[in-house]
């Protein structure tokens, strides 16, 4: 009985012996298929033919990355503006302080990507809805319209976005920091003075994890709030400061009606406690102004104005006075400001 075990262990071994060669020629199959493929991704690809890159070391890379980011970091802790939320309005305010380079501006957005709703119309629609006169605003961007008497159509709202925010990005005197939350306020001396903050996926998730995930602060002259209507991030400056008691109350915007909404939100654009104004639909969750809805008319022009109100805090008003281009014929902007003065200019529309 041994013998005969010893036998077959033999036998079943010169078995398996044989049969292993099998997985090997499926792997030389699966190999010469895959070169196949690449010699065809190489065939005819005219001036693609043999494209290679120069070589670099990961850690390269990497320091490139860190010693950029902490160098604006170390900048922008003191910066003159900084503008939490990059939407509509927060990209018009950046973009009009763009045109001032001494003017160090600082943009806050919690997202990845900047833009909050304006890459798209109403209801995920393409277009945008843009009402007279801020059509103006667009012009000087260099975007095409299809126009009416009293508004302007935007074939994709995106282009709004990604042109304003190209010129943002361009200008040596911003920076954006995105992926980045503004979980608190600086107040000091009854002075909005800067703001609190840390990575976006932190304060949406680290601090029911982790025992402890202190912020960061970056200081300022003048904050401009553009966090927009009530959501997940909405409205958190004006929300801040009423659970401080710095402001009476933040009702929430009232039911649409956008030939009153945009009038108001841009009439009410303002310097809600000192050191910090409020742009955009923020405006309307603090004074409990009507929905506009999809139109974003408003919204360039309340941007605008939260720019000048920071230039003027900054004692730069004489300088923004030359560059507002964008709100109509300049006889009819210096005929306005020689009766009441830029603010009041933008009041009116």
């Amino acid at each position: 009985m041994a013998t005969s075990a010893r036998v077959n262990v033999v036998k079943s071994h010169k078995l398996l012996s044989t049969a292993r060669p099998a997985p090997k020629a499926a792997s030389v199959r699966r190999s010469s298929k895959f070169s196949s493929i690449k010699m065809r991704a190489g065939a005819d690809a005219g001036p693609f033919d043999g494209y290679s890159f120069k070589p670099i070391k990961e850690r390269e890379v990497s320091r490139e990355m860190t010693t950029r980011y902490f160098k604006d970091l170390y900048k922008y802790a003191d910066a003159d503006v900084i503008i939490v939320g990059s939407g509509s309005a927060g990209l018009a305010c950046a973009y009009e302080l763009s045109k001032h380079p001494d003017v160090s501006v600082a943009l806050i957005e919690q997202s990845v990507s900047p833009g909050g709703g304006a890459w798209l119309g109403g209801q995920l629609f393409s277009s945008m809805v843009v009402r007279k006169p801020a059509h103006h605003f667009l012009k000087e961007l260099g975007l095409e319209y299809d126009e009416t008497e009293n508004y302007v159509v935007l074939k994709h709202a995106a282009q709004y976005t990604s042109t304003v925010m190209s010129k943002v990005l361009d200008a040596p005197n911003i920076k954006l920091f995105n992926a980045t939350c503004v979980e608190d306020l600086i107040v000091r001396e009854n002075r909005v003075n800067g703001v609190v903050t840390n990575w976006s996926t932190v304060t949406l998730f680290g601090h029911d994890t982790q025992s402890c995930m202190d912020p960061n602060v970056l200081e300022a002259k003048v904050v401009v709030s553009a966090c927009g209507h009530d959501g997940p991030f909405g409205a958190t400056g004006v929300k801040r400061l009423q659970q401080l008691g710095l402001v009476q109350s933040c009702p929430g915007m009232a039911a649409l009606d956008m030939n009153s909404a945009e009038d108001q939100v841009v009439a009410n654009t303002r310097e809600v406690y000192p050191g910090m104004i409020i742009t955009g639909m923020e405006v309307a969750e603090v004074d409990g102004a009507p929905r506009m809805g999809p139109t974003f008319g408003a919204m360039f022009i309340s941007g605008q104005k939260a720019a000048y109100l920071a230039l003027k805090a900054l004692g730069k008003e004489g300088s923004a006075l030359n560059t507002f281009t964008s709100l109509g014929p300049q006889e009819d902007v210096n005929e306005a400001l020689g009766k009441r003065g830029l603010g009041n200019l933008f009041q009116n529309q």
